[in-house]
Protein backbone atom coordinates (compact mmCIF):
# COMPACT_ATOMS: atom_id res chain seq x y z
CA UNK A 1 0.00 0.00 0.00
CA UNK A 2 1.22 3.42 -1.08
CA UNK A 3 0.17 6.23 1.45
CA UNK A 4 0.85 10.09 0.31
CA UNK A 5 0.60 12.56 2.42
CA UNK A 6 0.10 16.03 0.85
CA UNK A 7 0.34 18.97 3.44
CA UNK A 8 2.15 17.18 6.58
CA UNK A 9 3.40 20.84 7.63
CA UNK A 10 -0.43 21.54 8.58
CA UNK A 11 0.03 18.50 11.01
CA UNK A 12 3.04 20.16 12.85
CA UNK A 13 6.54 18.74 12.87
CA UNK A 14 6.48 17.46 16.68
CA UNK A 15 3.71 14.93 15.76
CA UNK A 16 4.87 11.48 15.00
CA UNK A 17 3.53 10.02 11.87
CA UNK A 18 4.60 6.67 12.78
CA UNK A 19 1.78 5.00 12.98
CA UNK A 20 1.08 5.31 8.85
CA UNK A 21 5.12 3.58 8.09
CA UNK A 22 3.49 0.71 9.71
CA UNK A 23 0.84 0.05 7.07
CA UNK A 24 2.61 0.57 4.54
CA UNK A 25 5.00 2.87 2.08
CA UNK A 26 5.12 6.47 3.05
CA UNK A 27 5.46 9.49 1.07
CA UNK A 28 5.70 12.62 3.40
CA UNK A 29 4.97 16.40 1.41
CA UNK A 30 5.57 19.08 3.60
CA UNK A 31 3.40 20.94 1.07
CA UNK A 32 1.59 20.60 -1.84
CA UNK A 33 0.95 23.29 -4.62
CA UNK A 34 -2.24 22.82 -6.75
CA UNK A 35 -0.01 22.11 -9.73
CA UNK A 36 1.50 19.48 -7.84
CA UNK A 37 -1.00 17.66 -6.67
CA UNK A 38 -2.06 15.20 -9.90
CA UNK A 39 1.72 13.76 -10.17
CA UNK A 40 1.73 13.45 -6.57
CA UNK A 41 -1.39 10.94 -6.08
CA UNK A 42 -1.07 9.28 -9.42
CA UNK A 43 -0.16 6.00 -8.21
CA UNK A 44 -1.24 6.07 -4.63
CA UNK A 45 -3.90 4.08 -2.64
CA UNK A 46 -4.56 5.87 0.02
CA UNK A 47 -4.46 10.72 -0.24
CA UNK A 48 -3.87 12.32 2.91
CA UNK A 49 -4.54 15.91 2.78
CA UNK A 50 -5.95 18.39 4.73
CA UNK A 51 -6.16 21.65 3.00
CA UNK A 52 -5.44 20.74 -0.67
CA UNK A 53 -8.02 20.62 -2.73
CA UNK A 54 -9.04 17.07 -4.78
CA UNK A 55 -11.38 17.85 -7.74
CA UNK A 56 -11.90 15.98 -10.78
CA UNK A 57 -9.01 17.68 -12.52
CA UNK A 58 -6.13 16.26 -10.35
CA UNK A 59 -8.05 13.03 -9.13
CA UNK A 60 -9.09 11.93 -12.54
CA UNK A 61 -5.42 10.53 -13.20
CA UNK A 62 -5.27 8.68 -9.51
CA UNK A 63 -6.63 5.77 -10.82
CA UNK A 64 -4.96 3.35 -7.86
CA UNK A 65 -6.99 5.44 -5.41
CA UNK A 66 -9.01 4.01 -3.20
CA UNK A 67 -9.09 6.19 -0.23
CA UNK A 68 -9.09 10.01 0.65
CA UNK A 69 -8.49 10.67 4.50
CA UNK A 70 -8.94 13.94 5.39
CA UNK A 71 -7.35 15.27 8.73
CA UNK A 72 -10.02 17.42 9.43
CA UNK A 73 -13.79 17.32 10.12
CA UNK A 74 -13.93 19.63 7.51
CA UNK A 75 -14.41 18.03 3.74
CA UNK A 76 -15.19 21.48 1.91
CA UNK A 77 -11.98 21.08 -0.30
CA UNK A 78 -13.05 17.48 -1.64
CA UNK A 79 -15.36 16.92 -4.62
CA UNK A 80 -17.35 14.25 -3.04
CA UNK A 81 -19.72 13.69 -5.72
CA UNK A 82 -16.93 12.94 -8.08
CA UNK A 83 -15.20 10.85 -5.63
CA UNK A 84 -18.60 8.58 -5.13
CA UNK A 85 -18.80 8.61 -9.11
CA UNK A 86 -15.32 7.30 -9.31
CA UNK A 87 -15.41 5.24 -6.14
CA UNK A 88 -13.20 6.48 -3.60
CA UNK A 89 -14.14 6.30 -0.41
CA UNK A 90 -13.32 9.45 1.91
CA UNK A 91 -13.12 9.75 5.33
CA UNK A 92 -12.96 12.47 7.71
CA UNK A 93 -12.06 13.02 11.03
CA UNK A 94 -15.18 13.48 13.61
CA UNK A 95 -14.75 14.85 17.01
CA UNK A 96 -11.14 15.40 17.67
CA UNK A 97 -10.43 19.11 17.98
CA UNK A 98 -13.76 19.74 20.52
CA UNK A 99 -11.57 20.56 23.22
CA UNK A 100 -9.21 22.60 21.60
CA UNK A 101 -11.60 24.18 19.69
CA UNK A 102 -13.42 25.13 22.36
CA UNK A 103 -10.54 26.50 24.44
CA UNK A 104 -9.85 29.15 22.29
CA UNK A 105 -13.04 30.19 21.77
CA UNK A 106 -13.42 30.37 25.35
CA UNK A 107 -10.23 32.23 25.47
CA UNK A 108 -10.57 34.76 22.84
CA UNK A 109 -14.20 35.74 24.76
CA UNK A 110 -12.80 35.88 28.40
CA UNK A 111 -9.25 37.67 27.16
CA UNK A 112 -11.96 40.33 25.22
CA UNK A 113 -14.55 40.59 28.39
CA UNK A 114 -11.83 41.95 30.75
CA UNK A 115 -9.63 43.72 28.45
CA UNK A 116 -6.75 41.34 29.77
CA UNK A 117 -4.02 42.83 27.11
CA UNK A 118 -4.52 46.34 28.13
CA UNK A 119 -4.17 45.94 31.59
CA UNK A 120 -0.93 43.71 30.67
CA UNK A 121 0.45 46.75 29.16
CA UNK A 122 -0.27 48.72 32.27
CA UNK A 123 2.11 46.66 33.92
CA UNK A 124 4.67 46.14 30.80
CA UNK A 125 4.89 49.82 30.45
CA UNK A 126 5.13 50.57 33.89
CA UNK A 127 1.95 52.92 33.93
CA UNK A 128 0.84 50.84 37.01
CA UNK A 129 4.02 51.56 38.88
CA UNK A 130 4.40 55.18 38.54
CA UNK A 131 0.68 55.86 38.76
CA UNK A 132 0.65 55.35 42.53
CA UNK A 133 -2.89 54.22 42.96
CA UNK A 134 -3.21 50.66 44.14
CA UNK A 135 -4.87 49.48 40.90
CA UNK A 136 -6.14 50.47 38.07
CA UNK A 137 -9.99 49.75 36.49
CA UNK A 138 -10.18 51.81 32.90
CA UNK A 139 -10.71 50.67 30.57
CA UNK A 140 -13.95 49.61 32.11
CA UNK A 141 -15.37 45.70 31.89
CA UNK A 142 -18.44 44.09 32.51
CA UNK A 143 -19.16 40.75 33.98
CA UNK A 144 -20.51 37.91 31.38
CA UNK A 145 -22.75 36.49 34.11
CA UNK A 146 -26.20 37.24 32.90
CA UNK A 147 -24.85 38.59 29.52
CA UNK A 148 -26.89 36.39 26.50
CA UNK A 149 -24.37 33.95 24.59
CA UNK A 150 -25.62 32.74 21.20
CA UNK A 151 -24.34 29.73 19.56
CA UNK A 152 -24.51 29.26 15.86
CA UNK A 153 -23.68 25.58 14.92
CA UNK A 154 -24.38 23.21 17.58
CA UNK A 155 -22.72 20.30 17.24
CA UNK A 156 -19.83 18.82 19.82
CA UNK A 157 -18.03 22.14 19.88
CA UNK A 158 -21.39 24.65 19.99
CA UNK A 159 -22.37 22.03 22.91
CA UNK A 160 -19.04 22.16 24.80
CA UNK A 161 -18.94 25.99 24.22
CA UNK A 162 -22.33 26.26 25.40
CA UNK A 163 -21.77 24.41 28.88
CA UNK A 164 -18.74 26.83 29.96
CA UNK A 165 -20.42 29.69 28.86
CA UNK A 166 -23.51 28.40 31.29
CA UNK A 167 -21.31 27.70 33.81
CA UNK A 168 -19.95 31.69 33.81
CA UNK A 169 -24.01 32.38 34.16
CA UNK A 170 -24.41 33.60 30.82
CA UNK A 171 -28.15 32.86 29.25
CA UNK A 172 -27.21 30.31 26.24
CA UNK A 173 -29.74 30.52 23.07
CA UNK A 174 -28.89 28.04 20.16
CA UNK A 175 -29.50 28.10 16.46
CA UNK A 176 -29.49 24.88 15.56
CA UNK A 177 -30.48 22.94 11.94
CA UNK A 178 -32.73 20.74 13.69
CA UNK A 179 -33.79 21.92 16.91
CA UNK A 180 -33.96 20.53 20.35
CA UNK A 181 -35.93 20.52 23.09
CA UNK A 182 -33.23 20.78 26.16
CA UNK A 183 -31.99 24.15 24.58
CA UNK A 184 -33.30 27.22 23.77
CA UNK A 185 -33.13 27.48 20.27
CA UNK A 186 -33.93 30.29 17.72
CA UNK A 187 -33.78 31.29 14.31
CA UNK A 188 -30.78 33.03 12.91
CA UNK A 189 -32.43 36.42 13.36
CA UNK A 190 -34.04 36.14 16.68
CA UNK A 191 -30.28 35.09 17.77
CA UNK A 192 -28.70 37.85 16.35
CA UNK A 193 -31.34 40.28 17.36
CA UNK A 194 -30.63 39.54 21.42
CA UNK A 195 -27.54 38.18 21.51
CA UNK A 196 -24.48 39.96 23.20
CA UNK A 197 -21.93 37.40 22.32
CA UNK A 198 -22.23 35.09 19.14
CA UNK A 199 -19.39 32.36 18.49
CA UNK A 200 -19.85 30.57 15.29
CA UNK A 201 -19.34 26.57 14.63
CA UNK A 202 -21.31 25.59 11.68
CA UNK A 203 -19.83 23.83 8.62
CA UNK A 204 -19.18 25.64 5.64
CA UNK A 205 -21.89 24.49 3.22
CA UNK A 206 -23.65 26.16 0.18
CA UNK A 207 -26.43 27.05 3.22
CA UNK A 208 -23.67 28.58 5.79
CA UNK A 209 -21.87 30.58 2.89
CA UNK A 210 -22.17 33.94 3.73
CA UNK A 211 -24.58 33.10 6.85
CA UNK A 212 -23.16 36.54 8.32
CA UNK A 213 -23.23 39.68 6.21
CA UNK A 214 -24.25 43.27 6.37
CA UNK A 215 -27.97 42.48 6.81
CA UNK A 216 -27.41 39.99 9.58
CA UNK A 217 -24.55 42.50 11.09
CA UNK A 218 -27.09 45.64 11.41
CA UNK A 219 -29.60 43.49 13.19
CA UNK A 220 -26.84 42.62 15.77
CA UNK A 221 -26.79 44.45 18.94
CA UNK A 222 -24.24 47.45 19.29
CA UNK A 223 -20.70 46.50 20.40
CA UNK A 224 -21.18 42.91 19.78
CA UNK A 225 -19.12 40.13 20.76
CA UNK A 226 -18.14 37.82 17.08
CA UNK A 227 -16.40 34.99 17.14
CA UNK A 228 -15.52 32.92 14.06
CA UNK A 229 -13.96 29.36 14.50
CA UNK A 230 -15.99 27.38 11.73
CA UNK A 231 -15.01 28.53 8.81
CA UNK A 232 -14.06 32.02 6.86
CA UNK A 233 -16.60 31.82 4.16
CA UNK A 234 -19.66 31.76 6.95
CA UNK A 235 -19.07 35.63 7.06
CA UNK A 236 -18.76 38.26 4.18
CA UNK A 237 -15.32 39.64 5.47
CA UNK A 238 -15.83 42.87 3.88
CA UNK A 239 -19.04 43.33 6.08
CA UNK A 240 -17.17 42.29 8.98
CA UNK A 241 -13.82 44.68 8.52
CA UNK A 242 -16.39 47.04 8.16
CA UNK A 243 -19.06 46.82 11.25
CA UNK A 244 -15.58 46.94 12.94
CA UNK A 245 -14.07 49.84 11.58
CA UNK A 246 -17.65 51.50 12.71
CA UNK A 247 -17.77 50.41 15.91
CA UNK A 248 -20.73 48.14 15.69
CA UNK A 249 -18.76 44.95 16.56
CA UNK A 250 -17.10 45.64 19.72
CA UNK A 251 -14.76 42.69 19.63
CA UNK A 252 -14.11 40.15 16.47
CA UNK A 253 -12.40 36.73 16.88
CA UNK A 254 -11.43 34.87 14.15
CA UNK A 255 -9.49 31.70 13.61
CA UNK A 256 -10.34 31.21 10.12
CA UNK A 257 -10.79 33.06 6.47
CA UNK A 258 -11.93 32.29 2.93
CA UNK A 259 -8.53 32.05 1.58
CA UNK A 260 -5.40 30.22 3.65
CA UNK A 261 -3.09 32.47 4.79
CA UNK A 262 -4.97 35.19 4.82
CA UNK A 263 -3.92 37.58 1.94
CA UNK A 264 -2.90 41.60 2.36
CA UNK A 265 -5.82 42.13 0.47
CA UNK A 266 -8.34 40.33 2.29
CA UNK A 267 -10.42 43.15 4.51
CA UNK A 268 -9.55 42.01 8.08
CA UNK A 269 -5.75 42.28 7.29
CA UNK A 270 -6.71 46.01 7.53
CA UNK A 271 -8.03 46.20 11.16
CA UNK A 272 -5.40 42.81 12.20
CA UNK A 273 -3.39 45.95 14.81
CA UNK A 274 -6.80 47.25 16.75
CA UNK A 275 -7.23 46.39 20.45
CA UNK A 276 -10.79 44.73 19.89
CA UNK A 277 -9.89 42.23 17.26
CA UNK A 278 -8.41 39.29 17.52
CA UNK A 279 -6.97 37.00 14.86
CA UNK A 280 -5.66 33.77 14.86
CA UNK A 281 -3.73 31.59 12.09
CA UNK A 282 -6.08 28.39 12.09
CA UNK A 283 -4.83 27.17 14.65
CA UNK A 284 -7.54 26.66 16.96
CA UNK A 285 -7.75 22.56 16.44
CA UNK A 286 -4.27 22.53 16.75
CA UNK A 287 -3.67 21.64 20.73
CA UNK A 288 -0.91 18.81 21.01
CA UNK A 289 -3.61 16.30 21.94
CA UNK A 290 -5.87 17.27 19.20
CA UNK A 291 -3.51 16.73 16.61
CA UNK A 292 -2.15 13.16 17.71
CA UNK A 293 -5.85 12.08 18.41
CA UNK A 294 -6.25 13.47 14.58
CA UNK A 295 -3.42 10.89 13.32
CA UNK A 296 -4.46 8.20 15.52
CA UNK A 297 -7.80 8.04 13.90
CA UNK A 298 -6.36 8.44 10.55
CA UNK A 299 -4.61 5.18 11.36
CA UNK A 300 -8.02 3.62 12.50
CA UNK A 301 -9.71 4.90 9.10
CA UNK A 302 -7.37 3.57 6.89
CA UNK A 303 -7.34 -0.06 8.55
CA UNK A 304 -10.78 0.12 9.13
CA UNK A 305 -11.57 0.78 5.17
CA UNK A 306 -8.50 -1.91 4.12
CA UNK A 307 -10.81 -4.12 5.97
CA UNK A 308 -13.90 -3.36 4.60
CA UNK A 309 -15.54 -1.99 7.61
CA UNK A 310 -17.12 1.63 7.23
CA UNK A 311 -15.70 4.09 9.93
CA UNK A 312 -15.56 8.06 9.67
CA UNK A 313 -16.82 7.57 5.97
CA UNK A 314 -18.03 10.49 3.81
CA UNK A 315 -18.78 8.69 0.46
Amino acid sequence: MKIVILDAATLGADIDLGGFIELGEVVKHPLTLPHQVAERIDDCDVCIVNKVKLNEDVLKGAKKLKLICVSATGYDNIDTQYCKGRGIAVCNVAGYSVNSVSQLTLAMVLSASVNLWEYKQSVCDGSYTSGGVQNILTPVYHELCGKVWGIIGYGAIGKKVGDAAKALGCRVVVNKRTPIAEEECLSLEELIKISDIITIHTPLTEETRNLIGEKEIALMKDGVFLVNVARGAVTDEGAVAKAIENGKIGFFGCDVYSQEPMPKDNPLFAVKDRKNVCLTPHMAWGAYESRMRCVDEMCKNIISFFKGESRNRIV
